[in-house]
């Protein structure tokens, strides 16, 4: 593991090009708001918020993803400010998570109604029977 995973938790990451469908194309978008939110709400938490432009979830906007090293990264849509807190929270779950799949118990609620995708760890294999 490099020095710069090692320094943290997991990763949130914010779009900032984000908007609600049928918003108006106006400054500062809602995604830039969540993403300034959920930089105030990792504060201490080990948590570290990246900004991205376009997670190409624009139908479900504003969107984010969460990851840590060896587990799924998650992604989430339609959310808000509220959604700042729980991004971080979430992303303490994945990261405590030791098979690597962020707890359905204990999950915010933002989290389980704006879950739109999760994808496997690059070296994921899976038996089939």
């Amino acid at each position: 593991m490099d020095q710069g995973h090692r320094d943290h938790l997991a990763t949130v990451y914010v779009c900032i090009t984000c908007r609600r469908p049928g918003e108006p194309d106006a400054e500062p978008r809602p995604g830039t708001l969540l993403a300034d939110a959920t930089r105030r709400a990792a504060q201490d938490s080990g948590v570290v918020v990246r900004r991205v432009r376009c997670l190409a979830n624009c139908t479900r906007g504003p969107s984010a993803a969460v990851r840590a090293n060896g587990s799924w990264t998650y992604i989430f849509g339609g959310l808000d400010l509220d959604g700042a807190p729980a991004l971080i929270e979430g992303a303490r779950l994945l990261a405590g998570a030791s098979d690597g799949i962020m707890p359905w118990r204990g999950r915010p609620e933002p989290l389980k109604r704006g879950l739109i995708a999760r994808v496997p760890p690059l070296d994921f294999t899976e038996e089939m029977p």
